[in-house]
């Protein structure tokens, strides 16, 4: 029996030209045995939100570099509720300032990885948000 993998949404949303954090995760879920739906640079909270709802986003992943995370965070959240998308895991990467961390998870950010986050943190992150991990390979 295949196991069903997790489809992930990777976001740049707001101005940040600075991709690289964003490609660099989106290859370690990848490689970790997700499905990877990277949306590319400049997008709104509305392209987020739609993308990661015509995509059937288990989790949705924002990079955001810009210093622009609140009203961004807060725009992306009021739109997954308005769509009953409020239970898709929300993580984000970063430079975020440790005092805007509580205002971001009671937003319901449920992971915030700043930079030195290993990649086995955010990819263990998200297999526990999904619920399971990737099954064994039998030779």
């Amino acid at each position: 029996m295949e196991q069903m993998k997790p489809r992930i949404l990777i976001a740049k949303p707001g101005l940040d030209g600075h991709d690289r954090g964003a490609k660099v995760v989106a290859r370690a879920l990848r490689d970790a045995g997700m499905e990877v739906i990277y949306t590319g640079l400049r997008q709104t909270p509305e392209m987020v939100v739609e993308a990661a709802l015509h995509e059937d986003a288990d989790a949705i992943g924002l990079s955001i570099l810009s210093g622009a995370h609140m009203p961004l965070v807060k725009r992306i959240m009021e739109l997954l509720e308005e769509n009953q998308m409020q239970d898709v895991p929300v993580f984000l990467g970063g430079i975020i300032p440790n005092e805007d961390v509580k205002t971001l998870t009671a937003l319901g950010v449920s992971g915030i990885f700043g930079p030195g986050a290993g990649m086995d943190e955010i990819v263990a992150f998200i297999w526990k948000a999904f619920g399971s991990r990737p099954a064994e390979d039998v030779a």
